[in-house]
């Protein structure tokens, strides 16, 4: 039987590193640990299996490939058949940034509405001045749109704040009992003009490319905020730098953005109303992230040696 290898790319601890070994001995795979910087084509060419990150412009030379458990709970760098073969089984790792993106959501959601952004210029130019009035989270309507992992826990803790929640998802399940409202995207329109605060956390792919654009702007309600953590790609750039110079947005909060990095001289940068954080949100900042994302890696390891059914396997074609 030949035996198949494969390439975890994600930082283990000697003791996560044994426990890997241990299964792919049990499977009877060979098992190499690599940093994503350092990967070059021939590391890839015989790995049947991908624990972890790989760049793209690799995925060419991984001929060998079965699957590709990814290390980010987004995907859609690898939707394309043109990047990532069809025959390629593709999971992800949802779940294990739930804590400390719905944080971020959360921290941008008091900053916005506290108006910290403008107090923070005012400290750094040594300016004393009252900025003007601010708005209660408890007395907010939050939408929140994306009700995955992220979402839903954000939800859970606005709600727990006091806010009203209105939930939207691209599918019909069951509400749960921290939404107020729930709704498709199908109708988005309608929930967005009653809106305090937008807060977005939906992938990238075509099915999302400028979900929020110049119209559906222009629903959302006179002085409304804007947080986006999902992908920059599912807001048109251009169109909220206007809405918010024309003040019909009262601010924004942008993890992602489109372009990404945003180049040095966009409009959006020097904006007293807007804050951006570079792709922060989740990563490996926050310890026991990598743990939880070591710990879904790791079962659909076994799950995968031991024949059972895998964790987060990626619809492609329906972009999740």
């Amino acid at each position: 039987m030949e035996q198949k290898n494969v390439l975890v790319t994600v930082p283990l601890t000697e003791f996560q590193k044994n426990n890997l070994e241990e299964i792919a001995r049990r499977g009877g795979y060979s098992l190499t640990v690599k940093e994503v910087s350092s990967l070059t084509p021939d590391d890839v060419a015989d790995k049947h299996v991908i624990l972890g990150h790989i760049p793209p412009r690799l995925i060419p030379n991984a001929q060998a490939l079965e699957w590709l458990q990814l290390s980010s709970a987004g995907a859609d760098r690898y939707f394309s058949s043109d990047v990532l073969p069809e025959h390629v089984l593709l999971t992800n790792a949802v779940g294990a940034y739930g804590v400390a993106v719905s944080e971020h959501m959360t921290a941008f959601t008091f900053s916005l509405l506290r108006r910290f952004p403008q107090y923070a210029r005012n400290q750094h130019a040594h300016v004393w001045k009252i900025m003007g009035s601010i708005k209660a989270v408890s007395e907010s309507v939050i939408l929140v749109l994306g009700m995955g992992d992220i979402g839903g826990m954000y939800a859970r803790q606005m709600k727990a704040l006091g806010a009203t929640v209105i939930g939207v998802r691209r599918t019909n399940k069951e509400k749960p009992a921290w939404v107020d409202e729930q709704y498709t995207v199908d109708k988005l329109d309608e929930a967005l003009p009653r809106a305090d605060v937008v807060a977005m956390v939906i992938p990238g792919g075509d099915a999302t490319r400028h979900l929020i654009d110049a119209r559906r702007l222009s629903l959302m309600k006179d002085g409304a905020y804007l947080i986006n953590v999902g992908r920059g790609t599912a807001v048109n750039t251009e169109a909220l730098t206007e809405a918010l110079r024309s003040g019909k947005l009262a601010g924004a909060a942008l993890d992602v953005t489109d372009p990404e990095p945003l180049p040095a001289d966009h409009p959006l940068w020097d904006m007293d109303n807007v804050i951006i954080t570079p792709h922060a949100s989740g990563n490996y900042l926050l310890m026991g992230t990598l743990d939880r994302v070591v710990g879904i890696l790791t079962e659909n390891f076994d799950n995968y040696v031991s024949g059972r059914p895998l964790i987060n396997v990626v619809n492609r074609m329906l972009g999740y």
